[in-house]
Formats: C-alpha cells, structure tokens, sequence
C-alpha cells in the first residue's frame, strides 16, 4: 500500500497538489498567452483572462471542495480523540466553522475574478486568506492542547512556524499593497496587469506579490502536517433505517430499526 493510500491521507495530499498546480497552471497559461509579466504577478492577475481564467475558477472551485472534505476530517478527528475535553470541543468547533468560511471564500475568488468583479473579489481574498489564517492558529493551538498523546512536539513546532510565516507574509502584502494604492498616482492598480520595472511603484509591487505567493504557498503547506494524522483515519458509516420501506414488503423479522455497516473502521 502506498503512503497516500493509508487512512484519509490523500484528502490534504490531494488539496496540497491539487492547491499548488492550480496557482501553477494559470500563471503558466497566462504568462504564455503574455497576460501577465513573467516576474512575479498577483496570483488573481493570473486568473483573470481567459483562457486562464476558466482553468483558475474550476480548479480553485475543486480545492474549496478538498478544503472543506479535509477540515471536517479534521473536525471529526478531534472530536474523536478528545470527547470530554470542553475547551478543545469549543476550539475545534470556532477552527471549524472559520476553515468553512476559508473555503467559501476560495469559491468566491473562483468566480468572481479580479478585472470584472473586483469588490467581490477582494472580499472573497479576504474571507479565504483571513479566515484561514484563524483557522490554522487555532489547529495551532489544538495541536500545543493535544501534544504528546496524540502527537509528538515536532507536529506542534512545524505548524507554529507555518503560522508565523503566514503571518509575516500577510503583514508585508497588506502594508505594501496599502503604501502601493497610496503612491500610485493615478494608476488603477487593481487592474493593472503588466508593470515596467522603471515605473513608479513596481518595487512595491513586486513586495506585494511574492509576498502573497508566500502567503499562499505557507497556508498550503500547513495541510501537510495533516499527512501523518490522517493516514491513522479509517471511515465508519451506518445507516439507520427508521421504518420499512412502503415500496418493499418486509418480512416479520426483521426490527423496526435496522444498522447495516457499510465500510468499517475506526479511528
């Protein structure tokens, strides 16, 4: 068996890939096409033109998707492991409910891109990265609270150090992007999409963009330290059957309340 094939691994191993050949794909597609300026775009400027546009919005949709399969992985795996633990159920719930936000927030950005629809845009951006990056403090947190039983220092180290990069790189783009529209002199930054290095303001763009590659590649790379975790994660599903069904004739034997496991496991 392979390490992707142990557990429920390959829910954060297929978002971490899936996540990154996304930002890869359309800012190679636009880059060929000459949307955009090889050095260093705004990973949005390299979505918004087709064809690159329709690669950026369904494959951004498919990872909120992933998103959304690995942190109720995640939920569930906490809930199990830590059934009578108050605090822990409440942070694991708040780290829930804001890594579903995140994910809404990645679909926002999706379909509404930056040249046509550039409020929503922003705000879809703000909803992915901002609530993701809550939601990956408090799995931070979660982790510091669940260490060593359920998983050794080093997990909880790595994923503070994801935390504080994420951090910083957010830090730098907000400010840099800020002092950017501030001294612009004009210019419609937003959809601006190609930038001469002698121009005013490009150095400040190009802070603003690497540090929103960085910012983006740190908040995909934290689902890595899900890997191990996971691959421990077996499904167990039952259906309860409430009644007969009144398009099939039941024989007496049967109870009323039947539990047929359908894929066994635990965790």
């Amino acid at each position: 068996m392979w390490w992707f094939q142990q557990g429920l691994c390959f829910f954060p191993s297929a978002l971490v890939v899936w996540s990154a050949a996304t930002f890869i794909v359309s800012y190679v597609t636009a880059v060929l096409v000459k949307d955009v300026d090889l050095l260093v775009p705004y990973i949005s400027d390299t979505g918004s033109i087709a064809p690159e546009s329709c690669l950026f919005g369904v494959m951004l949709t498919v990872s909120a998707f992933l998103g959304v399969a690995t942190m109720f992985v995640r939920y569930k795996q906490v809930e199990a492991q830590n059934p009578l633990e108050v605090n822990v159920s409440k942070w694991n719930k708040a780290g829930f409910a804001l890594g579903m936000i995140s994910c809404f927030g990645l679909c926002v950005v999706a379909n509404f891109q930056k040249t046509v629809f550039i409020q929503v845009h922003v705000l879809g951006g703000i909803l992915s990265f901002g609530f993701g990056a809550l939601y990956i403090s408090i799995q931070t947190i979660l982790s510091y609270k669940m260490q060593p039983h359920i998983h050794g220092k080093q997990i909880f180290w790595v994923r503070l150090m994801i935390v504080l990069w994420c951090g910083l790189s957010a830090v730098i783009m907000f400010f840099s992007s800020v002092v950017l529209y501030s001294e612009s002199g004009g210019i419609e930054v937003a959809k601006k999409l190609h930038w001469d290095p002698q121009e005013k303001g490009f150095t400040l763009h190009i802070i603003s963009t690497v540090s929103e590659w960085f910012l983006a590649f740190s908040f995909i790379a934290f689902f890595l330290t899900y890997i191990r975790d996971f691959q421990n994660i077996a499904i167990h599903i039952q259906v309860h059957l409430q009644g007969p069904d009144p398009h099939t004739s039941w024989p007496d034997s049967v109870g009323r309340h039947e539990k047929s496991p359908l894929l066994a496991g635990s965790l």
